[in-house]
C-alpha cells in the first residue's frame, strides 16, 4: 500500500478522533457551556457532583487544588468560561490523560491541543510529588462520581 495513503488515514484517523472528543456532552454530567449563550467569562463550565465523602487523600487534594488549580480551572475542578477547561471532563478520562500527563502539566506546562484556551503555564507555586498525587486523587474521585472512568 502507499505510505502516502496511509499516512493520510492516519491524520484523518486522529482529527476524527480530536473532533469526537471535543463535542459537547460527551462525558457523564459534564455538559459544556458556550459563549453563544450568553455565558460570562469565568463562569463554570460544567455541572461537577462533588461526591457525599472524599478518600482521605482526596481531601488534601482538595486543598491543595483550591490553592493551585482552582484559580483557573474552577472551583471543583468545573473549569471556567474563557479562562481554562474544566477537568472533570471525558477528554482527561485516564485512558485519554494518565495521571502523569496531570504531572507534567503542573511542572512544565502544556500546549494547548483540545481547547482553545491558549497554552497552560506551569504552576507558579512548585507543588511536590505528594501534593500533586493529592491532587490527581481529588480530580479522579470527582471524575467517577461522575460518570467519567
Amino acid at each position: 500500500m502507499n505510505k502516502g495513503l496511509i499516512g493520510a488515514l492516519a491524520v484523518a484517523v486522529i482529527a476524527t478522533a480530536g473532533w469526537y472528543w471535543s463535542q459537547d456532552g460527551l462525558g457523564g454530567a459534564t455538559s459544556l457551556a458556550t459563549s453563544s449563550d450568553g455565558t460570562a467569562q469565568g463562569a463554570p463550565m460544567a455541572r461537577v457532583v462533588v461526591p457525599a465523602e472524599l478518600s482521605a487523600q482526596a481531601q488534601q487534594g482538595q486543598v491543595y487544588y483550591t490553592a493551585a488549580c482552582a484559580s483557573c480551572h474552577g472551583a471543583d475542578a468545573a473549569g471556567q468560561e474563557g479562562i481554562a477547561p474544566p477537568l472533570v471532563h471525558r477528554i482527561y478520562e485516564p485512558s485519554h490523560h494518565g495521571d502523569m500527563a496531570f504531572v507534567l502539566a503542573a511542572r512544565n506546562g502544556v500546549r494547548a491541543h483540545h481547547w482553545s484556551f491558549g497554552n497552560m503555564p506551569p504552576v507558579e507555586q512548585p507543588l511536590t510529588d505528594g501534593e500533586l498525587a493529592a491532587i490527581i486523587a481529588y480530580v479522579r474521585e470527582l471524575q467517577r462520581a461522575n460518570g467519567i472512568s
